[in-house]
């Protein structure tokens, strides 16, 4: 499981586009995102670098939590 600190969540269309962003490189990723956190959780064996940037992307702020 890897954890990452997402700054700029704020609603359920981030949670979307973050989910949609991680598991358009792993469709199988388990993408677990807390809004109040601030932090997203995923399973997958995409590298963390990979998840970052699919994060970074969508314009969010990302660091390893």
């Amino acid at each position: 499981m890897q954890v990452f600190n997402v700054q700029g969540m704020s609603c359920g269309h981030c949670v979307k586009a973050i989910t949609q962003a991680v598991q358009a490189r792993d469709p199988a990723a388990d993408v677990q995102v807390d809004l109040s956190a601030k932090t997203v959780q995923v399973q997958s064996s995409l590298p963390a670098a990979t998840v970052v940037e699919a994060i970074k992307e969508e314009g969010y702020e990302v660091s390893a939590a």
